[in-house]
């Protein structure tokens, strides 16, 4: 059984940093997409980065140059270094795993990612 948890999220001041992290278990994690999405309230649920089983990495636009996404293959964990934060950054954040090797950010539809965590709340203040 698929199973994403994750933590890190916390109430942050804007320019704070934060580190979340998901721990993957239940399948070989290598061999899967790994992502970030967020959600905020009345807003759509939208990729914010993600990491393909060789290394590749993407972005959104809005995080570029602020985030930077990672993972620890032995100990089965995605990683979201979030520096700079802003207000706007708010959001619930998600681990999510895709159905197959892509890493397509621009849909969060359960097709293309059918595993999801229960998410970890991070809120920057101005």
């Amino acid at each position: 059984q698929v199973q994403l948890v994750e933590s890190g999220g916390a109430s942050v001041q804007a320019g704070g940093s934060l580190r979340l992290s998901c721990t993957a278990s239940g399948y070989s994690y290598s061999n899967y997409c790994m992502a970030w999405f967020r959600q905020a309230p009345g807003k759509e649920r939208e990729g914010v980065a993600g990491r393909t089983r060789y290394g590749a990495t993407s972005y959104t636009d809005s995080v570029k140059g602020r985030f930077t996404v990672s993972r620890d293959v032995a100990k089965d964990r995605l990683y979201l270094q979030m520096n700079s934060l802003k207000p706007e950054d708010t959001a619930m954040y998600y681990c999510a795993r895709s159905s197959d090797a892509s890493c397509n950010l621009a849909s969060s539809d359960a097709r293309t990612w059918p595993y999801w965590g229960q998410g970890t709340q991070v809120t920057v203040s101005s």
